[in-house]
């Protein structure tokens, strides 16, 4: 079963994601701030963790490059998910190690099936 991490300070962003990716039989957990999202990466190695940019503490851009950082998630996909939708933004996750970005709020059909694509499932 593959493993999705979502972190994402919005409970009701949150739950739509995780309620979406269930649906798919994909394996998912939350985690509410950049720090927590971090050790729990660490702890799962999931193959895909979904990053929110504005979060508690720690942004998503500082997180993505702490995941990045790490052997044990290398592979891992690293999927931006924010409202931020300038140019400087998007490039800056790229830099950060972002491997695609999403504008929310996606479409739920469009953002299940971007994940399946990437998770290589069917």
């Amino acid at each position: 079963m593959k493993k999705v991490l979502v972190v994402e300070d919005s409970r009701t962003d949150a739950a739509i994601i995780e309620d979406l990716l269930k649906r798919e039989g994909i394996d998912v957990q939350i985690a509410a701030n950049a720090e927590e999202g971090f050790n729990k990466a660490i702890l799962l190695e999931p193959d895909m963790i979904i990053v929110d940019l504005i979060l508690p503490g720690m942004n998503g851009f500082e997180l993505c490059r702490r995941l990045r950082n790490e052997d044990r998630l290398r592979k891992a996909i690293i999927l931006v998910w924010s409202s931020k939708d300038n140019m400087e933004d998007i490039n800056e996750a790229f830099r950060c190690g972002a491997d695609d970005y999403v504008i929310k709020p996606p479409l739920p059909e469009f953002l299940a099936r971007k994940i399946k694509i990437y998770l290589g499932i069917k």
